[in-house]
């Protein structure tokens, strides 16, 4: 629970939204924190299928051919975060922090581990016992990896973030080796028998995250996001 103290932290709710739209409401919120501007928001949402591919990526990791993923409708979006490819689709609750981290202890480290805390307690709360791996980033359980962490920071202000398996198609995990790994498998919540929605999922996660990074959640409408974003002409779409 966030204390008397906490900052406000705003929260964006956008449903099933493409990948590149968001990605580019992260920026422009990102740009308006670097000004020293506005405040911190946590976006949650959930994406068309798509894959991305972070900065330490390779090819090789998509194990689909380029026709393949084109009779599929299927891209593979190179972008300006950590790690390697992943997945994004329906039944995935994804969460983008756009923070200024010299409120949040300056630490990428830390930042990374209270990202997985937030997962790990939510989790919890549906019995579901996870936990970290040693030299390795994201969410863990007996089944496999349920949630990846992937992150990247300018100015020590955040963007991107998190990725939850809800309920999502497993096929789509098939055509790559998620975040570059080969030997351990991906799990989801589905997979523990927990039958729920992303709505219920997503309240819990808010509640941990405001817990967590001591903040209080603020929502803004989505047909307000333009008061995130002082300077902005444009709609998102």
């Amino acid at each position: 629970m966030a204390t008397s103290c906490s900052k406000i932290c705003k929260l964006l709710l956008l449903g099933r939204t493409p990948y590149v739209a968001a990605w580019k409401l992260q920026q422009e919120i990102s740009s308006v924190r670097r000004s020293g501007r506005g405040d911190d928001t946590l976006i949650l949402l959930e994406h068309d299928p798509v894959y991305t591919m972070g900065r330490s990526g390779s090819q090789d990791n998509v194990k689909a051919s380029p026709e393949t993923l084109l009779a599929a409708g299927l891209e593979v979006i190179e972008v300006d975060r950590g790690g390697d490819v992943t997945y994004h689709g329906p039944g995935q609750l994804v969460g983008y922090p756009v923070l200024d981290l010299k409120g949040h202890g300056q630490d990428l480290h830390r930042y990374s581990w209270m990202l997985e805390e937030v997962i790990i307690r939510t989790l919890a709360e549906y019995g579901i016992s996870s936990f970290r791996e040693t030299g390795l980033t994201g969410v863990w359980t007996e089944k496999g990896k349920i949630a990846a962490i992937g992150i990247g920071v300018r100015n020590w202000v955040s963007i991107h973030g998190f990725s939850l398996n809800v309920n999502p198609d497993m096929w789509y995990f098939s055509l790559i080796n998620p975040c570059g790994i080969t030997n351990r498998p991906v799990a989801t919540m589905r997979d523990f028998g927990i039958d729920t929605s992303l709505d219920e999922v997503r309240g819990k996660l808010e509640q941990q995250f405001s817990a967590v990074f001591n903040v209080q959640l603020l929502p803004v409408q989505e047909d307000c996001i333009d008061e995130l974003i002082p300077a902005r002409t444009h709609a998102v779409g």
